[in-house]
């Protein structure tokens, strides 16, 4: 059995996607899963399985489109892939709930931060499959837009190692 961090695209996010986490877990043990964990209310799931990664993130978007009556996209990352993020953080001078690490499917091309608009004081990096950015002042005013990362999900610092800690729970 090997263990999983799966994280949700758009889920209890702004009022949309509204999916408890209670029923997060009994879909995901409903799907074969086991030793299901959630960890806050938008879309981070620790689990336990016997399939690999691919298998995985399709079993998942399967049971969630069939439960949310749309696709709902899955970023699926080992524990140590996880752990790789949090020791690849390009700004660890900056606080970890203002950097976010934006998970992808596959790694951003070369140019990806290219085509950012509306930069004020935030710091972009990329990642093997994740885009990083360091708000800086702050979220609440950002009217940061990067393109390469609209198909990802976003974790600040914080909750990326919460979820390598109960990854090795």
């Amino acid at each position: 059995m090997k263990t999983w961090i799966c994280l949700l695209r758009a889920v209890n996010v702004g009022g949309t996607g509204k999916l408890p986490m209670a029923e997060l877990r009994a879909l995901c043990e409903r799907a074969g899963f086991s030793d299901v964990r959630t960890y806050i209310a938008s879309g981070n799931v620790v689990l336990r399985g016997t399939l690999p990664a691919q298998e995985v993130k399709t079993v998942l978007e399967r049971a969630l489109e069939a439960r949310m009556g749309k696709r709902v996209g899955v970023m699926v990352r080992t524990p140590q892939e996880m752990q790789a993020v949090l020791q690849g953080n390009p700004f660890p001078d900056a606080a970890p709930n203002r950097v976010l690490a934006v998970f992808l499917d596959a790694p951003p091309p070369a140019d990806a931060l290219d085509a950012a608009s509306g930069r004020k004081d935030e710091r972009l990096a990329l990642g093997r499959r994740e885009i990083y950015i360091d708000y800086g002042s702050g979220m609440a005013d950002s009217k940061l837009k990067v393109p390469a990362a609209s198909a990802g999900t976003a974790r600040n610092m914080n909750t990326v190692a919460k979820l390598v800690e109960m990854a090795r729970e």
